[in-house]
């Protein structure tokens, strides 16, 4: 299956997805995850309309950032490391995988330094999986209020990974808590602004995210394809 066709597939399961949740097609975003495939597919799937990009390494997202800085928004959705901050911060236009007060402190001042302020969703550990990165759901709201010290830093959502199940339908309660956390964390007014993003759903489950209330979704192998054999 060509990209085009799988874009088109992707395409029709999430509007159905949104008629079923009542919601607009336009309210979630596609974020392309290219770490499996070659420039040269980023750069299709960049002319089809898929604008948003993901990556999790800086090495394998090197080439593509170069080839398509001008063209495509890019997203860093993996765990960032400290001293990777410096390669990250200032080229991808959003940090997925904020968890943890030096990555924070690090963020902040190399965004200082560059004179831009960075939009992070907080990564957030819900299934509490051991092998997942991420805060757990009790740490999240104090670890946003020690935030306001950070005024590089522009919270916009939550994250979350959801254990891969052979049968999508069971990641539903992963979804519906991260969104309820969203909810209980605007109703506290833990943020300056309400937290309005909810970074979920990948290949094999974004249908039900999208249902559970998703904004992003990360979507690799259903629509770029996986060029690198052997790696799921």
């Amino acid at each position: 299956m060509t990209l085009q066709h799988r874009l088109r597939d992707v395409e029709e399961r999430l509007r159905q997805a949104c008629l079923r949740s009542d919601r607009q097609r336009e309210s979630v975003q596609i974020i392309a995850v290219t770490k499996y495939v070659s420039v040269a597919t980023a750069e299709e799937a960049v002319r089809a309309g898929v604008t948003h990009v993901g990556e999790n390494r800086w090495p394998d997202a090197r080439p593509k950032w170069e080839a398509l800085k001008e063209h495509a928004v890019f997203h860093y959705i993996g765990s960032l490391q400290t001293n990777k901050v410096k390669d990250v911060i200032g080229k991808f236009d959003y940090v997925h995988s904020l968890d943890r007060e030096s990555l924070a402190e690090a963020i902040n001042a190399r965004a200082e330094k560059l004179g831009i302020v960075v939009p992070c969703l907080i990564q957030v550990n819900v299934s509490g999986e051991q092998s997942k990165h991420g805060l757990t759901p009790e740490q999240t709201l104090p670890f946003l209020q020690g935030l306001d010290k950070y005024d590089r830093i522009r919270p916009i959502g939550l994250m979350t990974m959801a254990p891969y199940e052979s049968m999508a339908e069971e990641t539903r309660p992963v979804f519906r808590a991260l969104k309820q956390l969203k909810d209980e964390l605007n109703d506290k007014a833990v943020t300056k602004a309400p937290l309005t993003e909810l970074s979920m759903g990948m290949s094999n489950d974004f249908e039900v995210a999208v249902e559970e209330g998703a904004t992003m979704v990360r979507l690799g192998t259903v629509l770029v394809g996986n060029e690198k054999i052997g790696v799921d």
